[in-house]
């Protein structure tokens, strides 16, 4: 291997937003070795599932080659050509208003900076939105009106330095497992306190020391009566109230509302011993960081949910302090990153204002434009609603997946599908939102993409290109650059490379910038008129650009060290002072009834990412959770007799939905729990968000993701089918057989269908159309087997006596022995795990099954026989048995849980 080929580039991890440093090298398989980046100040060099698995959703397959127009293969100057001309064809004929871009928290910031100039520079509208405001928009208002800026005060250094750390609708050890790797080990080596609210009691409780499942949606009145509390008991910080902030007043007369803790238990359904607990310990811990994401961002009540903990921070001082301080973690790689560059509809670049005739003065005079946007732009569902309603008649849609990831989401198809001109820029050649694109156009994907991005805690760090690009895939800014020439602005894009592009971004951030006078710096310290500042990388050159070591903004001098801000008690508003917002409790949106009896939570699951387009590339990340998903508590499964492991019908008001029931404990009676992840090319009834209505907080626009009213009941199916294919399988008809999940496997892919239709009937379909497909290599070797063997019927299809495809059907699959068929592909007919296949029984030593750590690989059977055989006591002596858990560590609660329950079977 030569020198180049052994060197390690640094870069950062494609997935959340806790911006971990990888370190990649290429090798001879043209894929990617990957590992943490020890000198990162995020990671330190750990990394996730999902980070490990990287280098295994690279590479050519699925990907989007060449731009198309209408389906058609056409070159880049066609496709640009019409992109260019359709977009100024409607400007002209139905206004600038009429267009409109969907990005996404996935873009570059020098990506997201482009488009943002483009729309509201040049075309003049603040029509473009990124999905960001399905999931950090609430944060941005909350921090706004305290704040006066989107300013996340502190850095992950304080998880470690904090005394109490109140992790609220916030699963850290699934979605951030970084993060949740940190405060478990600064649990275990300052014993600080850890407090969980969540409705679920999800596996970030593993580390709780007390864990308040309050009622949905009512987060305000636990906040609000903590303020009481404060209040009440002389725990609030006077000196810093008087000197830093304005409004308490209005602020405490609203949260009076909840001044007893009858009042709070009413709305929030905690025992009384819990909350009283709570506002205790948060009384007496001086260092204490409140983590907050989705769980709080998603509702209807986002906004007002970030002010009441903002709120009672402001109270006690306890704000940018070491180990003190509020915190909101993002959800995507770029989500800070879209939002400082003006990416969201209402927000102008650099952190400036709409309504500031200085900040619009002073863009305009930078941009060299006469036609900069006066006003804000349609949010997310806003948008989309004007494209049903004729409003906007063409949308270009970037890195993104909306037809899968807003909710109503089958509504969301229809009208992509009527709107007039549709655009798509993506890596992937088939998604949910690409077949309802007239044209497609092919970007790089994360290993091969240049430019920055900013993670939680304001570091920004470089994404470095590892592989070369496949196809005439293009980057996203050159993309927009050459549309913006066509249309008429080629001036204003006239860029070299990524390093142009980010060197004028950290320009702009320097309009208007002066000192706060003295009369408004009360404790002597020269500020700024705005905190986001990257003075110091004005003058980077090319090569200082490509080895800039992460930083955390602002920026004045090079390579600064961490800052936290707003710790002087000095903040971004006229005044100088933080604001106290008065958050009056308002319930969700949608209440349950007879006909909807139950609230539906959505969220993520450990090992996939948004709609999987990359993540479900790695067949590791596949095998924990391969399927879409039901959880509900045991009371309710008996309620409506559902049995473990069927489908379940689940309807809202907006539709239905098919998933697999699991029995967990994680839900409360009343409640149950579905993951959105999969798509219609992944499932064919599964894509969750299709319930989810377009209920929406009034100032962020945020919809409720977290409280939707349903129905279930189980449904009836007379057969089931395990599919194993080396070659992706064309669903088309499918549905019409049987309801069907996918996922990758190591050397091709698994199906699982499950059929109205009786066994014997869903295997002559099967065998029908796998030999159907394989039609062009008859005369090749195939071999046809069938058996028929423990009430189940079992086929394979050889080619060159080697596994092309096979599947087991029967009338249940739940007891059947089938992992072992995630490897069969490519084997010969000798080898003894094909025997398997009509055995129904995989030889010794094959028995790993469902995988519990991805990481390690350490599957279900493999951690059970561990603990049985060397009578394991504790979560350590398994991991040290197995090396479950030794990774990232998001399945050491799953371990523990396994350990009890087979503890609990032994007694």
């Amino acid at each position: 291997m030569s020198q180049k080929e052994n060197t390690w580039i640094k870069s950062t991890c494609a997935y959340c937003g806790v911006g971990c440093g990888i370190e990649a090298r290429a090798n001879n398989r043209g894929t990617l070795e990957v590992r943490g980046d020890s000198q990162h100040p995020a990671n330190f060099g750990k990394l996730c599932s999902k980070g490990l698995a990287l280098g295994e959703t690279v590479g050519i397959e699925g990907r989007l080659l060449k731009p198309q127009i209408n389906q058609q293969d056409a070159s880049w100057e066609e496709a640009l050509a019409d992109v260019a001309e359709q977009f100024n064809r409607v400007i002209e004929q139905h206004g600038k208003e009429a267009v409109a871009f969907y990005v996404s928290g996935q873009l570059l910031t020098e990506d997201y900076y482009v488009a943002n100039k483009l729309m509201k520079g040049f075309i003049g509208s603040a029509n473009i939105d990124t999905n960001s405001r399905l999931c950090m928009s609430s944060s941005v208002a909350g921090h706004k009106r305290a704040f006066g800026a989107d300013i996340v005060p502190g850095c992950y250094e304080d998880l470690e330095l904090a005394d109490l750390i109140i992790l609220t609708g916030s699963n850290l050890a699934w979605c951030h497992p970084i993060l949740f790797q940190r405060i478990r080990d600064a649990k275990n080596t300052r014993k600080c306190k850890v407090i969980v609210i969540d409705p679920r009691r999800t596996p970030t409780c593993d580390i709780a020391d007390m864990h308040l499942p309050l009622l949905p949606g009512s987060d305000v009145a636990l906040f609000n009566g903590l303020l009481a509390f404060l209040s009440e008991s002389n725990a609030l910080d006077l000196d810093y109230i008087g000197a830093s902030t304005e409004g308490l007043d209005l602020a405490l007369a609203t949260a009076f509302r909840f001044g007893d803790i009858e009042s709070v238990q009413a709305v929030t359904g905690l025992d009384k011993t819990q909350i009283l607990a709570f506002y205790q310990l948060f009384a007496a811990s001086e260092k204490t960081v409140t983590v907050y994401s989705q769980g709080v961002n998603q509702s209807t009540s986002g906004t007002d949910k970030v002010n009441s903990i903002l709120n009672y921070h402001l109270a006690t001082g306890r704000v940018g302090k070491p180990g003190s301080t509020p915190f909101s973690v993002t959800g995507q790689p770029n989500a800070m990153g879209g939002r400082e560059v003006g990416g969201l509809a209402n927000m102008l670049a650099a952190h400036m204002d709409f309504d500031n005739p200085e900040h619009t003065q002073q863009i305009s005079k930078f941009w060299q434009t006469d036609n900069l946007a006066t006003a804000p732009g349609l949010k997310a569902i806003d948008m989309f609603n004007a494209i049903e309603s004729g409003q906007i008649k063409a949308i270009w849609i970037i890195a993104t997946n909306p037809a899968v990831s807003l909710p109503d989401s089958k509504r969301i198809e229809t009208i992509l599908a009527n709107c007039p001109y549709v655009v798509v820029s993506d890596c992937m050649a088939d998604t949910d939102t690409l077949r309802h694109a007239n044209v497609a156009l092919p970007a790089q994907g994360w290993s091969e993409k240049s430019g920055t991005v900013t993670n939680s805690e304001r570091r920004i760090s470089r994404q470095r290109r590892l592989l070369p690009s496949p196809g005439e895939a293009k980057p996203d800014w050159w993309i927009i650059s050459e549309v913006a020439k066509k249309m008429g602005f080629g001036y204003a894009f006239d860029y070299q490379n990524e390093a142009d592009i980010f060197r004028e971004y950290t320009q702009m951030t320097t309009l208007g910038q002066k000192e706060v006078t003295d009369s408004v710096s009360r404790h002597g310290v020269c500020a700024l008129s705005r905190p986001l500042n990257l003075s110091g990388l004005t003058e980077l050159t090319a090569k200082q650009y490509h080895q800039m070591p992460p930083q955390q903004w602002p920026v004045t001098t090079y390579n600064q060290p961490t800052t936290r801000l707003f710790g002087n008690g000095e903040f971004a508003t006229p005044s100088g002072k933080a604001q106290f917002i008065a958050t009056g409790y308002r319930p969700i949106a949608e209440t349950t009834t007879p006909k909807y009896p139950l609230l539906l939570n959505s969220g993520r699951i450990r090992d996939h990412w948004h709609t999987m387009t990359r993540s479900g590339l790695s067949p590791r990340l596949s095998e924990h959770i391969s399927e879409p998903y039901l959880a509900l508590s045991a009371q309710d499964a008996e309620r409506y007799s559902i049995n473990p492991n069927t489908l379940v019908k689940v309807t809202s008001r907006k539709g239905e939905v098919l998933l697999r029931a699991r029995l967990s404990r994680e839900c409360q009676s009343g409640q149950v729990f579905a993951p959105f992840h999969w798509s219609n090319c992944t499932t064919s009834m599964g894509k969750v968000d299709t319930l989810i209505a377009g209920h929406r907080d009034p100032l962020s626009g945020q919809p409720e993701f977290k409280a939707t009213a349903v129905s279930i009941e189980p449904l009836p199916y007379q057969s089931e089918a395990l599919l194993i294919t080396q070659d992706k399988l064309a669903t088309v008809g499918m549905s019409s057989h049987a309801h069907w999940t996918s996922q990758r496997t190591n050397s091709g892919y698994l199906f699982r269908l499950t059929s109205q239709h009786p066994p014997e009937q869903l295997h002559a379909w099967l065998a029908a159309n796998l030999t159907n497909d394989q039609s062009s290599d008859q005369g090749k070797g195939q071999q046809l087997i069938t058996i028929e063997a423990n009430n189940e019927s079992r086929y394979a299809l050889f080619q060159n006596n080697r596994i092309h495809s096979a599947f087991i059907v029967s009338a249940d699959l739940y007891h059947s022995d089938y992992d072992y068929l995630y490897t069969l592909i490519g084997r010969p007919l000798s080898d003894p795990l094909v025997q398997a296949l009509f055995t129904g029984k995989a030889p010794p030593g094959h028995q790993n099954g469902r995988l519990v750590c991805a990481c390690k690989q350490v599957g279900v059977k493999t951690i059970e026989q561990a603990i049985r055989a060397k009578s394991c006591c504790s979560v350590k002596e398994i991991s040290d048995a197995t090396q479950a858990g030794t990774g990232c560590g998001s399945c050491l609660p799953e371990l523990q849980l396994m350990l009890e329950e087979i503890q609990i079977k032994q007694v």
